[in-house]
């Protein structure tokens, strides 16, 4: 037995009943854990001498909204293009369900990555966030580490963090509206600032840049991509 696979049935007998769901995949173990219990396993994953997880390498907030679908073809163009450049919007006839019927429960995650040394384990610890606005405890009080990280998730994402000593943007200008790593948030944004050399002052304004409709690659059906075939046929 491997000594992830050690881990994760370790894991597993520790948290019996706390973990939704477990993967064990390319070496590497993820787990997925309510927002209720999520700070009490972190915790006791670090505490345990088991386990001793004393580093957070990462925290990061996903978007899983669309997730698994894609634009993305190989023989032909898009019908729509990449329609979230132009509208805010992902719309795909073909493959994308509207924004809407996202499962909300589902949509939002944060993600914890963290290490230990004296073991030289690792551990991915995923919980999904069903509150609305999406919240989970802060672990600012487990690895003090967390406290960018989580700012950094609060920006880009919207996610809470209850408890977080200063939960303030840290990436996005002052005033800044909105959350952009949001999968709803257009591409180029909507406000841009400038300078304005009459008022002497930096200005916002609504975006002026035109947005792109990006296709993917076309194989067409030409006579340069037919020079292998013609050549079999003499």
């Amino acid at each position: 037995m491997t000594e992830v696979a050690k881990l994760a049935e370790q894991v597993q007998e520790t948290f019996s009943g706390m973990i939704m769901a477990q993967t064990l995949e390319v070496g590497e173990l993820t787990i997925e854990v309510s927002a209720h219990h999520c700070h009490a396993v972190l915790l006791r994953l670090r505490d345990l001498p088991e386990f001793d997880f004393a580093q957070l390498i990462d925290v990061c907030g996903v978007d899983y909204m669309a997730y698994g679908k894609t634009e993305w073809k190989t023989d032909e163009a898009t019908a729509t293009g990449f329609s979230r450049a132009v509208t805010g919007r992902i719309v795909n006839e073909d493959s994308f369900a509207d924004l809407d019927s996202v499962d909300p429960h589902r949509r939002f995650a944060v993600v914890y990555h963290l290490l230990s040394l004296n073991h030289n384990h690792r551990i991915r610890v995923k919980t999904y966030l069903s509150e609305e606005p999406p919240m989970v405890d802060s672990v600012v009080d487990i690895w003090p580490a967390a406290n960018w990280f989580e700012r950094e998730a609060f920006d880009l994402f919207g996610i809470l963090f209850r408890n977080h000593p200063d939960l303030r943007r840290l990436l996005t200008d002052y005033g800044f509206i909105g959350h952009p790593f949001r999968k709803d948030f257009p591409l180029s944004g909507y406000v841009e600032v400038r300078y304005d050399p009459e008022q002497k002052r930096v200005i916002y304004q609504p975006v002026s840049i035109t947005p792109r409709v990006l296709v993917p690659k076309v194989i067409r059906d030409d006579h340069r991509y037919l020079i292998e075939q013609d050549h079999d046929r003499n």
